[in-house]
């Protein structure tokens, strides 16, 4: 009768050593996962100057070079002296200004890193609500005289929406 604790006598078989655990394996291989998830992101956040568009730095726009030709606009435009691209391609909110940044951030990185975009760069029309309300936020007493007057003159059939971006397309990246 083998007690508890007695060692195996010669010729019996040895305890099998045991390896690690399915639990180690996983962990390792998502510490492995997440830390090259981390290094490519952080590579790309670097090299694409990431830090820069947390900023209201209208050159951040330009660090794409499709954006040159609507950085190059707005320098010459009269929005130039009173207005940045924040000001009018995002909500006014903090919050909404960079959900808004990270949700164009993230199109713009698959876009150009696909290669599956239109050039020259266009608006979503998401983008475009965006900028309307920026429009008539910024230009408010002369937006409600319009819409005053368009309400006044409406012929039927005409739904009375006036757009400012649609009269005024390249008004804050005019050549």
């Amino acid at each position: 009768m083998e007690t508890k604790g007695a060692q195996p006598e010669s010729g019996q078989s040895q305890p099998r050593r045991r390896g690690p655990s399915l639990f180690a394996w996983l962990s390792l291989g998502a510490s492995v996962v997440i830390g090259v998830a981390a290094g490519i992101g952080g590579f790309t956040f670097a090299y694409a100057k990431g830090g820069s568009y947390m900023t209201d730095n209208p050159a951040a726009c330009a660090n794409c070079h499709i954006m040159q030709d609507q950085y190059a606009g707005w320098s010459k435009s009269s929005h130039h002296a009173v207005a940045v691209c924040n000001d009018c391609h995002t909500p006014p909110s903090f919050v909404g200004k960079y959900v808004a940044k990270a949700r164009n951030g993230w199109h713009h990185s698959v876009a150009f890193t696909s290669g599956d975009f239109h050039e020259p760069i266009q608006i979503t029309p998401h983008n475009r609500d965006i900028t309307e309300q920026r429009c008539r936020s910024c230009h408010q007493p002369i937006v409600q005289a319009i819409d005053a007057h368009a309400a006044s003159t409406r012929a039927e059939g005409d739904d009375g929406s006036i757009s400012c971006i649609r009269c005024h397309n390249d008004v804050g990246h005019a050549p």
